[in-house]
């Protein structure tokens, strides 16, 4: 394979290493960086971009009229007129205006949606290789479309990314119409795709897939790339990678829409994406069990600190002095002082970390992750370092073999390193910095393609858990009575079969939305806005779905969204109260929350014995400010630090081959 040629840009050419073109991880310091973050803020807060884009979407929707009177083979005519000069890299206005007036006039005829103004405004800033911030409901799936279209004319590979395999079977069905009206191919990467499936949707023009499926995608590519230094190695490889080493994926990585962007780059950026094969070790089973028995005997405080932010255990030096003392009859890995107090370390996290309902489920007797920020499974994830393995031995379930690392990457690193990066997301402007800083992305807000009528009626705290679910319930009875639908959102998935306890204890018949019921999730969500219906739903029904109103739901008031938790970031919060009042609907907000909530006792301890004493809804109201913006700067912080470990280690690992 010849030496592969890297973009000049934000980052640097890659040096004979990539498989296909693409950037390099940039180099700045930190006043580059210090720098880039209040440079975004200040642009995301400017006018100017968004007086642009208004300008650029009115002279697409002046055109209106010249492409209604077309023909069908007119239109596709027209786009093999304009193909040739946007093969040729001329985006100028001309070519761009009547290129996007096409695909809007083809949406229409295929479809039955034409872009609102807006939408094209969104469309024009993805294809300039922007943050677009979209209030929820306003139609970002459809706005993707016109960008993804000119691109794909260009002669781009483009890969629309969603959060999840349904999300991306959904949106590609949705304007696979579109695409199929110009000639162009549209390709559906799922999770249970074979290597060969799945090199064939790639080749596609266009191609709908999960952000985790393609990132792991990439790293096998990489994997094969190397494994061609020598047959032995080769052959091992592929055999670990599940698939041959000699056939890439992917086609490069030209141009990317990133759909809950905020979700992919923020929410997911602090934990790294970990390509592994399956090792057994038959021996291991008993020594789980009996680590799991030795580090009850600790006591947190005394033996142990606990970092719940990180999910991380520091064992004191009494508490290695104690280890030692319970291992003296144990033999074998026992005997080594560091082996038995990572051993620890891993068993105290299993125990006191890592709890079911919340970080993970028991299906069919396996411990399945479910991913915090978006309240889904993630069945083909585990934790490493043996971890997983010990939650599996602390819940009685069949242990499987730990996994052995054969590559690694962070989102951060991946991403920014398409040649061109758009996103969208319903909140983003207040990470606008950090988008350009990372992945140097510049953040404009939309504004709504109708007035929005969504109230937020109140937030009330309650002293315990206990009132907070009663409080709830006496509300939910009072708004069914008149019909209007309510979805109640919660953090996990133990706390919304607690909510449905609480409503079911009063006969109320309520559909329950989680990682437990994910594959019902489209049928649940198509009934939520019915006249009467009760939804209790994870962050699942925050994120990429659209709850669309039933008859006569409007003159209740439409759908009423009640938050049962404050979220560590605000915008997952203002994600939940998204889901009422879409594209000009009524609707309302309203916030039951409890002072022993896991945000509060995490991040505000000050401020919650005062509010315990004295709960005003002012002094409530300035802690949960006050959590929230603590939980967001440490999470910064981890992002950061999670990049940095990123470089360093591939840095010291270079001389073993890559590390991707």
């Amino acid at each position: 394979m010849p030496e592969a040629v890297g973009i000049l840009g934000f980052g640097a050419p890659r040096q004979g290493t990539a498989p296909y073109t693409e950037l390099a991880d940039p180099i700045n310091n930190a006043v580059d960086r210090w720098l880039d973050r209040r440079l975004g803020t200040f642009k995301a807060h400017t006018p100017f971009t968004l007086w642009r884009l208004q300008l650029s979407a009115w002279r697409v929707l002046r055109l209106e009229h010249e492409f209604q009177n077309l023909s069908n083979e007119d239109l596709r005519r027209e786009a093999q007129r304009l193909r040739p000069a946007l093969l040729a890299r001329r985006f100028g206005r001309p070519h761009l205006t009547r290129a996007f007036a096409l695909v809007r006039e083809v949406s229409w005829r295929t479809t039955q949606k034409r872009h609102y103004p807006v939408q094209i405004m969104g469309a024009m800033a993805l294809f300039e290789g922007r943050m677009v911030e979209m209030a929820t409901g306003e139609g970002k799936t459809l706005t993707a479309t016109p960008a993804a279209v000119v691109a794909a004319l260009a002669g781009d590979p483009v890969h629309v990314v969603t959060v999840n395999d349904y999300l991306a079977a959904r949106d590609a069905e949705e304007n696979k119409p579109i695409f199929d009206f110009l000639g162009l191919t549209c390709g559906i990467i799922d999770s249970d795709m074979d290597p060969d499936a799945r090199r064939e949707h790639y080749a596609c023009d266009i191609t709908y897939i999960s952000n985790k499926n393609l990132t792991f995608d990439y790293l096998r590519d990489r994997i094969a790339l190397s494994a061609r230094r020598s047959m032995a190695r080769r052959r091992t490889l592929s055999l670990l990678a599940g698939h041959d080493a000699g056939g890439l994926m992917l086609r490069g990585l030209a141009f990317a829409i990133v759909d809950e962007a905020d979700s992919v780059f923020v929410d997911e950026a602090r934990t790294p994406l970990i390509l592994s094969s399956s090792g057994g070790d038959p021996e291991a089973d008993a020594l789980y069990a009996q680590a799991l028995e030795i580090v009850r005997q600790l006591e947190p405080g005394r033996h142990f600190e606990l970092d719940m932010m990180n999910k991380s255990i520091t064992l004191e030096e009494a508490g290695k002095d104690r280890l030692d003392q319970l291992c003296t009859d144990f033999q074998g890995i026992w005997r080594v002082r560091k082996a038995r107090e990572e051993l620890a370390t891993q068993a105290l996290s299993a125990l006191t970390l890592f709890e079911e309902g919340r970080d993970y489920i028991i299906v069919e007797d396996a411990v399945q992750i479910v991913d915090e920020y978006t309240g889904r499974v993630m069945a083909d994830r585990s934790w490493q370092g043996g971890l997983h393995q010990m939650i599996e031995a602390k819940e009685g379930v069949e242990i499987t073999g730990q996994k052995q690392t054969l590559a690694r990457i962070t989102y951060q690193r991946f991403f920014r390193r398409y040649r061109k990066l758009a996103g969208m997301t319903g909140t983003g402007t207040e990470l606008a910095g950090e988008f350009l800083d990372t992945f140097g992305l510049s953040t404009v807000r939309l504004p709504t393609h109708r007035r929005r009528k969504r109230r937020h009626l109140r937030t009330v705290y309650l002293r315990s858990e206990a009132r907070k679910w009663a409080h709830l319930a006496k509300q939910v009875v009072k708004r069914h009575r008149t019909g209007q639908p309510i979805l109640i959102g919660t953090r996990s998935v133990e706390a919304s079969e607690k909510a449905h306890e609480a409503l079911a204890a009063l006969g109320l018949e309520v559909a329950v939305l989680n990682a437990k019921q994910d594959a019902e999730e489209a049928a649940i969500v198509s009934v939520a806005g019915q006249k009467g219906a009760i939804t209790v739903a994870t962050n699942i029904a925050g994120r990429g779905t659209d709850i669309a109103l039933g008859a006569g739901v409007k003159e209740l008031g439409g759908l009423h969204v009640i938050l049962t938790e404050f979220h560590e970031s605000s915008r997952i919060d203002r994600q939940l109260y998204g889901r009422a009042g879409r594209q000009g609907d009524p609707g309302s907000t309203e916030a039951i929350v409890s002072l022993e909530d896991e945000l509060f006792s995490r991040f505000a301890k000050r401020w919650l014995r005062l509010c315990k004493v004295l709960p005003h809804p002012g002094l409530c109201e300035r802690m949960r400010k006050s959590a929230q913006a603590k939980a967001e700067r440490e999470h910064a912080t981890t992002r950061r630090d999670q990049t940095t470990l990123d470089r360093q280690m591939e840095k010291s690992l270079a001389f073993t081959g890559v590390t991707e």
